[in-house]
């Protein structure tokens, strides 16, 4: 497996390397599985939208937390309801086993609203930027203001 020396990339930040200790993570980051499928979206310029195929759980099986720029989305199928609940299939292809997906959000992103559809669980988000951290534009030969 190669492996990517980004010490270059710490020179270029001034005062801060957060976006190359992120990258730094993000190729360690441990793997996931495929389940459930899932879809992102570019709705807008900053507005995002999370699509996952969820066959077969219900609004009360489903679990979604954010903390720390980490989404998370967990899906757990009550024990009970499967014991009470004695089919036989001749071909079982919904997977309905418990999932927990998690998505690291960028700097900024709010997570706005959860919908659940025909199977599909929605989830929009938005980058909120305030605006002490919007460019602003500096003119040459201000002088620094006191409070």
């Amino acid at each position: 497996m190669r492996t990517i020396d980004l010490s270059p990339l710490y020179r270029s930040f001034i005062g801060s390397d957060h976006l190359a200790s992120l990258i730094d993570a993000a190729s360690r980051a441990e793997k996931q599985s495929t389940y459930p499928p899932y879809n992102i979206e570019l709705l807008g310029d900053d507005k995002y939208r999370v699509t996952m195929a969820i066959a077969g759980f219900s609004k009360d099986d489903v679990s979604i937390q954010v903390e720390e720029n980490t989404l998370t989305i967990t899906g757990t199928k009550k024990a009970e309801e499967k014991e009470n609940t004695e089919r036989k299939f001749l071909h079982k292809g919904i997977s309905e086993r418990n999932f927990e997906r998690k998505f690291q959000l960028g700097d900024h992103v709010k997570v706005l609203a959860a919908d659940m559809e025909n199977g599909l669980l929605h989830i929009d988000m938005e980058r909120v930027i305030p605006e002490a951290k919007k460019p602003r534009q500096i003119e040459i030969g201000s002088r620094l203001l006191e409070n």
